[in-house]
């Protein structure tokens, strides 16, 4: 079978499906964008890929206006334009699309149908709520008016596509209610490849960075409007004046120069600030930490479900997070007791929980064990990539919902 798997963000896990649906004989063109500043998976060819393997990165010297919104939507029916351009090359029997404008994906759908491809929607997040939160920190009048705009553009591509492939129970239900029939909704929850894990435990990366003899709490990834970059300077603030302890950032964009203004305004030198690590190295950076941390907000807990919690999990390393107790990643914590989870925006209880870890090391190493089983059992490949070829064998073009007529009531 011919497939093209297109992650827009370039993560680890979706490359390492494509690789593994290569070692299985498909002929497999793996597309992303090098426009967007982020975390990345192991995407330039590697000794040993499998012949039916191709990594194509889209949008190369362009970076993407990530939180100019005009701006950016332009960039992405660009992009649009490439990734159709792609689809029309390769000319696959399916694709698998996400982590993306859902424009980009009508337009996606649209090209493979033409193609006599079937599409499947893989869907990461959901864009109307995110639009919507981001527009309402500064312009609330602009977030009433374009939210019920987003939601029916979101409904539409969804039920403009074959197929969709929903990280959570939760996402599975919101497509059903764009329309998408709940026969052609699959839930196959996000995972972690594994780590090559440093023999060292992360010694040699601690002295790199002059982290040596600390308690290093970790915050690797992305921190953008969905995240609570003020826990962060609040455990540094919490740990001032305390040799022996660290709050290390590996981030870019907002949230990482909001925590360069106030190291610098408030003289928190435990405050380590640092830019995204390669993936070569993120082995070694998990491994330092006593404590990994990951955020979410209040409003980002419904729309989004943060993988640095997955890739913890495969590190051995304790989590400590702060987000919404019914997101899926808060879930997966605590069926793998695999850290302690505070409500977001508890400065306070993120805090003792952050002393109650960094006192206790019994305690960090039950957690991390814990998280190191459950990850080993839970994200087997070869599972996980039976569950997708099941959708992509049984996906052709033209199973998608007729949208409905203009004059009727659709979903928004």
């Amino acid at each position: 079978m011919r497939i093209l798997i297109h992650d827009y963000s370039g993560h680890p896990f979706q490359v390492q499906l494509s690789r593994h649906l290569a070692e299985r004989g498909h002929v497999v063109r793996h597309a992303y964008s090098a426009a967007v500043e982020t975390p990345r998976g192991p995407l330039a060819p590697q000794p040993g890929d499998p012949d039916g393997f191709e990594p194509v990165p889209l949008a190369q010297g362009r970076a993407l206006a990530k939180y100019r919104i005009a701006r950016r939507f332009g960039q992405e029916l660009a992009y649009a334009r490439e990734l159709a351009g792609q689809i029309r090359d390769f000319r696959p029997g399916v694709v698998l699309s996400g982590n993306c404008n859902p424009v980009v994906q009508r337009i996606a759908a649209a090209t493979a149908h033409r193609a006599g491809a079937g599409f499947v929607y893989w869907l990461q997040d959901r864009y109307a709520p995110a639009l919507r939160d981001a527009l309402a920190r500064r312009r609330p009048a602009a977030a009433a008016l374009a939210h019920p705009l987003a939601r029916r553009v979101e409904a539409g591509a969804l039920r403009a596509s074959d197929k969709v492939v929903a990280i959570s129970h939760a996402f599975a239900d919101a497509a059903a209610a764009s329309g998408v029939p709940p026969a052609h909704v699959h839930t196959i929850p996000n995972w972690a490849p594994p780590l090559d894990l440093p023999h060292d435990d992360g010694a040699a990366w601690r002295g790199k960075h002059g982290l040596g003899g600390r308690f290093v709490a970790l915050y690797a990834g992305t921190l953008g409007q969905k995240h609570d970059p003020e826990a962060l300077a609040a455990l540094a603030r919490h740990w001032r004046g305390d040799p022996g302890a660290a709050v290390v950032v590996a981030s870019q964009g907002p949230g990482r120069a909001y925590l360069e203004r106030v190291r610098q305004q408030e003289a928190l030198v435990n405050l380590y600030l640092m830019d995204f690590r390669p993936y070569a190295e993120l082995p070694a950076a998990l491994r330092a930490a006593d404590v990994l941390l990951a955020l979410l907000s209040p409003t980002g807990g419904g729309y989004a479900v943060p993988s640095k919690v997955l890739m913890a999990l495969r590190s051995g390393r304790p989590l400590l997070a702060a987000m919404p107790a019914d997101n899926p990643a808060s879930r997966t914590i605590a069926e793998a007791d695999a850290g302690l989870v505070v409500a977001p925006a508890d400065h306070a209880a993120w805090c003792g929980a952050a002393d109650r870890l960094r006192g206790d090391p019994g305690l960090r190493a039950r957690l991390g064990a814990n998280g190191a089983t459950w990850a080993a059992r839970a994200f087997a490949i070869e599972r996980i990539a039976s569950q997708f070829l099941d959708v992509l064998k049984n996906t052709s073009a033209g199973s998608a919902t007729p949208e409905p007529p203009r004059n009727g009531r659709g979903p928004a």
